[in-house]
């Protein structure tokens, strides 16, 4: 295992960016939902039995289903136990101008004069918002993370090309 402070710096950057930031709203959403998939937990296994009880399990089409609604209803439970564990709610990063998950970010790409705004946070942070949401752990969202608004990045396109972009204002986001 390598240590040093490039390899200590690098894991403080990882560790920060798995921390998922919520707004109270989008928390109270999301957990919400997760109490609802909770309660209906009896239904569905209710289901099964249901099915089960109608005889030929490999021709059964109604208990096939109802394990399959089962199994995704376990895993969305899983994840949003999980993303709820993680989460900071109501704390808004610091206005300080600097790109970080929460921030509302606005960005000039090179050759464009147009300017795009959208939230670096993950799919559940944003929400139904009216913002595009664009990941932390997305190439665009890894370049951009620490920049200070006026810094130019670059990032890698699928094409194998790069793109330098601009960050022209990053502010928390509201909600």
């Amino acid at each position: 295992m390598t240590t040093g402070p490039e390899y200590d710096e690098e894991l403080v950057t990882v560790s920060d960016t798995q921390v998922t930031w919520l707004t109270q709203e989008a928390y109270n959403r999301l957990k919400n939902e997760l109490d609802e998939l909770i309660e209906n937990r009896p239904v569905i296994a209710q289901k099964i039995n249901t099915s089960r009880e109608e005889g030929d399990l490999k021709e059964n089409g109604g208990y096939h289903a109802a394990r399959e609604e089962q199994g995704q209803q376990e895993a969305r439970i899983r994840h949003l136990q999980e993303l709820l564990r993680g989460a900071k709610v109501g704390e808004a990063p610091a206005n300080d101008g600097i790109a970080e998950p929460g921030m509302v970010l606005t960005v000039r790409y090179d050759g464009d004069d147009d300017e795009e705004v959208f939230l670096l946070a993950t799919r559940e942070e944003g929400g139904e918002g009216e913002l595009e949401v664009y990941s932390p752990e997305s190439p665009l969202g890894r370049a951009l993370l620490g920049a200070k608004e006026g810094e130019t990045r670059e990032y890698d396109l699928p094409n194998g090309k790069t793109q330098k972009v601009t960050l022209t204002k990053a502010v928390p986001y509201g909600g």
